[in-house]
C-alpha cells in the first residue's frame, strides 16, 4: 500500500472551486514558471562561453531554485502538493535502472 505524504489541506480551501484563482492558483502558477525558468537557464548555461555572463547567470539560476524550494515547501506546509512516499522496492527498482544506464555511457566504464 502506498503512503501519501501530505500535509493536511488548509480549511480555508474551497471544497468545489469556480473560475477565481486563490492562494494554490497562484503559488501552484508562480512554482510552474520557476521549473520553467530553470529549465531555460540550464539550456542557456551548457551554451554560454563568456565567463562572465556564465557566473552571473549561474548566480540566477540558483536563486530560482532556490525560490522554487521554498514554493514547494509553502504549498507541501499547507497541504496543497502531495507526494507519494516510495517503498523499499520502488526505490530499488529506480537504482537499478538508473545504474543501468551508466552502462551507456563511455566514461563509467
Amino acid at each position: 500500500m502506498a503512503v501519501e505524504l501530505a500535509m493536511p489541506k488548509s480549511p480555508n480551501e474551497p471544497q468545489v472551486k469556480g473560475p477565481e484563482m486563490n492562494d494554490r492558483d497562484y503559488i501552484n502558477d508562480i512554482l510552474t514558471q520557476e521549473k520553467y525558468l530553470t529549465s531555460g537557464y540550464n539550456t542557456g548555461l551548457n551554451e554560454m562561453q563568456n565567463p562572465q555572463l556564465h557566473q552571473t547567470i549561474q548566480q540566477i539560476l540558483n536563486d530560482v531554485h532556490q525560490s522554487q524550494t521554498q514554493l514547494f515547501n509553502l504549498m507541501f506546509q499547507n497541504g496543497w502538493y502531495k507526494m507519494k512516499a516510495a517503498d523499499a522496492q520502488e526505490i530499488t527498482q529506480a537504482h537499478t535502472q538508473f545504474n543501468n544506464y551508466k552502462t551507456q555511457f563511455p566514461s563509467f566504464h
